[in-house]
């Protein structure tokens, strides 16, 4: 007689905890959006003041003290530029003066004609049919709010940013309280030295790349005369940041308004082509060299990042996915039983990239350094 199958009870016990840790994990984050928000986009502007005045003091030779007031200058002005860029140069983009908002109605119905024509339509719907029943002025109250709404959150983003940088003098002292031992306190710098080399790594590709795909977007808007190119070439620059969306409406935007611009659709064809020939080039060929292990990531795991964080945070999530998915990859490989998760996570099946992997004698005579902190936590409660 086969025997019923049985279960550890103190496994599913412990499975059971960490499901229903996971599910208000999300909950929260999902509900504390507003106030967490502004607190990763800080953090993440830290990060990159942090490299930008290691890069000054180590590369540029530049004095310490200056290299910190140059760096948070140089990250908190740009922020600014881009708030102001992207609020200014939308709203400047629709109105009367550009010559464009005035003809997107009649060129829209010619579109619609010329398509139309090709399947043999005889009455193709004008744009008036096609937005008869859309609430537009709701759309403009909701654009409108959001504009607001970008304005306010990166006003609560530079508080944040002021008091990070005030509190990072005393993460040397936090680092020894928390970690006397000073083995295991090399340990937790350097897991968090490879949370930051990964999350500056990504920084500087993504930016340097974009750079590349804008410089040569921006002379192809110029050649084919799309107005606004300045605009264009900075939303180009800013939504690289975005995994796979920002590629597509890098690739999309600019020639879908050239439609409109121009009567001719060969402008748009050739920004079209264009564009997708310069996406493809930058992604396939000058991003793979570049990356190396600073971004040993799975495809498929940016994928459900991009997925899982624009769904709690909307834009902002899309943005941070892939540093926090970084983040989580070095996090989860510390811990015996979470790092088949960080390997799952990584694209080459070694979480820890060019490092390579800890010694597995040295890994099973002493438990991770978060669990060591675990059990002591349990001790003294």
């Amino acid at each position: 007689m086969k025997l019923p199958l049985t279960s550890n009870i103190a496994v599913s016990s412990r499975n059971a905890i960490v499901i229903i840790a996971v599910v208000a994990a999300g909950a929260t984050l999902y509900w504390l959006r507003d106030i967490l928000t502004p607190l990763a986009m800080a953090i993440f502007l830290m990060i990159m003041i942090s490299g930008i005045e290691r890069w000054l003091s180590t590369k540029a030779h530049v004095p310490t003290r200056f290299a910190g007031v140059a760096s948070i200058g140089l990250v908190v002005v740009g922020f600014l530029v881009s708030i102001w860029i992207i609020i200014d140069g939308a709203a400047g983009f629709f109105t009367d003066a550009s010559g464009v908002a005035g003809s997107i109605g009649p060129r829209i119905d010619h579109i619609s004609r010329d398509i139309s024509g090709l399947f043999g339509v005889s009455n193709p719907p004008t744009l008036q049919d096609m937005i008869s029943g859309i609430d537009l002025r709701g759309w403009l109250t909701t654009a409108a709010l959001q504009a607001q709404g970008i304005a306010s959150s990166a006003f609560f983003v530079l508080i944040y940013l002021g008091f990070l940088l005030a509190s990072r003098h005393g993460f040397k002292k936090k680092i020894v309280g928390l970690f006397p031992d000073r083995g295991r306190r090399q340990e937790a710098l350097q897991v968090f030295d490879r949370v930051r080399s990964g999350v500056e790594g990504y920084l500087w590709v993504q930016a340097v790349t974009g750079v590349m795909i804008c410089f040569v977007a921006w002379i192809l808007m110029r050649v084919v005369g799309l107005q606004n190119a300045e605009f264009w070439t900075f939303v180009i620059f800013v939504v690289g940041f975005i995994p796979i969306l920002g590629g597509a409406i890098a690739g999309l935007a600019p020639p879908l308004f050239a439609l409109v611009q121009f009567e001719s659709y060969w402008p748009a064809l050739t920004l079209l082509v264009g564009l997708q020939v310069l996406l493809f080039v930058v992604g396939n060929v000058v991003q793979p060299r570049m990356q190396g292990d600073n971004q040993n990531i799975d495809p498929i795991a940016v994928l459900l990042a991009l997925a899982f964080w624009g769904k709690m945070w909307g834009v902002v999530g899309m943005f941070l996915s892939t540093p926090l998915a970084v983040m989580a990859m070095a996090i989860l490989a510390e811990f015996k039983s979470s790092r088949w998760m960080a390997v799952l996570l990584s694209g080459d099946g070694n979480p820890y990239g060019g490092e390579g992997e800890p010694d597995i004698k040295e890994n099973d005579k002493k438990s991770s350094l978060f669990e060591r902190m675990s059990v002591r936590l349990r001790r003294k409660t």
